[in-house]
């Protein structure tokens, strides 16, 4: 079947690919609480999934001084390894990607994660060899600023019209518009789905199922 509207697509990680969105919350919340900090509520912590670290701390706990973000940063990090090894794929994403690459798609990352972390998830999930491209929040600026989806369609030789980003936060989105890229919503992350139907992605996705169905049919 003939490619209807894309070359590349790109994913964001956490909350899209990998079922995680819970375990950051509780990282966020419980590095809050070792430091003495207002706990942010369920919502507040799963706002910031998606943006760098120290954007996210800025924002989960505002009254910290900002001498303080870097303790922080370590108590999250902790909290966030001790369960690293428990996280897993959303059902059927191993499946969507090998679909997709073998239709000849580029596929990439552009994530709120380091390098470090990124690198460590991929490997763990044995799918560093599907992505032709990536990018961290700890390389470049972090969502919504449109920087990691502008250095990916330049690598990668794609013209941002052909390229859409998939993710679970209104951050995704926004970065997507400001790429001048198409989005794809999904609901089964961090922000809720009348959030980023505002957005007006080109698709809502409630599943891996009903994302990797409109992609077969519409990408």
């Amino acid at each position: 079947m003939a490619r209807q509207q894309f070359d590349l697509i790109v994913f964001d990680w956490d909350g899209t690919l990998m079922d995680s969105t819970v375990h950051i919350t509780r990282s966020i919340q419980a590095a809050c609480r070792d430091l003495g900090l207002p706990v942010p509520a369920d919502e507040a912590a799963s706002f910031v999934i998606g943006l760098g670290l120290r954007d996210a701390l800025q924002i989960a706990a505002p009254t910290l001084d900002p001498s303080g973000y870097p303790r922080l940063a370590e108590r999250y990090r902790f909290h966030y390894l001790v369960k690293d090894q428990t996280t897993e794929l959303f059902t059927g994403v191993r499946e969507m990607l090998a679909d997709l690459r073998d239709q000849g798609y580029l596929l990439a990352i552009a994530t709120g994660k380091s390098r470090v972390g990124l690198n460590r998830a991929l490997d763990q999930a044995r799918l560093t060899s599907l992505f032709d491209g990536t990018r961290c929040a700890d390389e470049t600026f972090s969502k919504p600023h449109p920087a990691m989806l502008q250095e990916l369609t330049r690598e990668l030789g794609q013209d941002p019209v052909r390229t859409v980003m998939v993710g679970d936060t209104t951050h995704d989105l926004q970065m997507a518009i400001n790429a001048g890229v198409s989005g794809i919503g999904v609901t089964y992350g961090a922000h809720p789905a009348n959030s980023l139907a505002a957005l007006e992605p080109k698709y809502v996705a409630d599943s891996i199922a009903s994302l990797s169905d409109w992609l077969r049919e519409h990408a």
